[in-house]
């Protein structure tokens, strides 16, 4: 009985232990300059994070890691997981209510790869001043019979006339992503909405569009941009689907002080031109979609 109470006890420890150490690591400022490392949650996805070990938002993380004097390290992650692996709980969304659930390692300590501000992800995080534009645009075959709308002064008007061609046909989706049906008013409405599963990665949905498995797909300007050119003649831009989105950096609610370096660090190489050379090495060619953006310094 006496070893049965002391294994038992043990045991109980085990799980606490590792209990601890699933939450432990989401940290503040202060926190990381004591471990004396930023982990920075990244996705493989149009230039902001390109699988080589650069992009647009490693290049930006790398310097803040270097401005708060700690190390960088990258953890790659997933549209689906990214928020698990930086809060260490599951995000729940029912209707228009959000919740944390679960327990789950964490994994990084800040978000920065084309991460679209969106309500939802508002209310579980805390995002960074904006540090990209974009906007959801509805694309099809370049052989469709589609025609693109012609575009007007007025953006609303735009927006309703690019949905309107949709009608029902068929669309291809990625839910918990900026291409979400749910954010645009495009679910419930007779569209034929394909949810794209097969992995979790937005630079697959052209190819996935190019094989037919839809008639029509969704996809933000930065990898639209991307993918003109490396799809050159094989697919065209219907319209808008969504108003001018801002892309940031998201830290956990109880970071609030990483999150204020990370602004002050934004506003220091908006300042001294670091972050206009950084646009223009992995986006030449976006000033002329966005002008109002770039022409604002903080």
């Amino acid at each position: 009985m006496k070893n049965s109470k002391g294994l038992g006890w043990i045991a109980a420890l085990i799980i606490c232990f590792m209990m601890a150490t699933t939450t432990a690591w989401s940290s503040d400022l202060k926190e990381i300059k004591e471990r004396g490392e930023l982990r920075h949650l990244g996705i493989r996805y149009a230039n902001f994070v390109t699988g080589a070990g650069d992009g647009f938002d490693v290049e930006l993380v790398q310097g803040f890691a270097k401005y708060i004097d700690v190390k960088y390290t990258l953890v790659y992650s997933d549209f689906y997981n990214v928020i698990r692996d930086l809060l260490g709980k599951d995000v729940i969304r029912k209707g228009g209510d959000v919740s944390l659930e679960g327990n789950y390692p964490v994994k990084g300590d800040i978000i920065a790869t084309g991460f679209t501000v969106l309500p939802w992800r508002e209310a579980v995080l805390l995002y960074s001043h904006p540090t990209f534009p974009s906007q959801v645009l509805l694309l099809t075959r370049a052989d469709s019979t589609f025609t693109p709308i012609k575009g007007s002064k007025d953006l609303i008007q735009d927006i309703k006339e690019t949905k309107s061609m949709i009608g029902k046909n068929s669309l291809l989706v990625m839910e918990r992503t900026c291409l979400d049906p749910n954010n645009y008013g495009l679910k419930d409405t007779g569209i034929d909405l394909r949810a794209y599963t097969k992995n979790t990665n937005l630079n697959e949905m052209v190819p996935a569009l190019l094989n037919k498995e839809a008639e029509m797909t969704l996809l933000d300007v930065p990898d639209v941009i991307l993918d003109l050119k490396k799809w050159a003649g094989q697919i065209k831009v219907i319209g808008p689907i969504s108003q001018q989105q801002e892309l940031a950096a998201a830290f956990p609610k109880d970071a609030p002080e990483l999150r204020n370096a990370f602004n002050a660090y934004l506003e220091k190489i908006k300042a001294d031109g670091s972050y206009d050379k950084l646009v223009d090495k992995y986006y030449p060619g976006i000033r002329r979609y966005f002008p109002d953006f770039f022409a604002k310094k903080s």
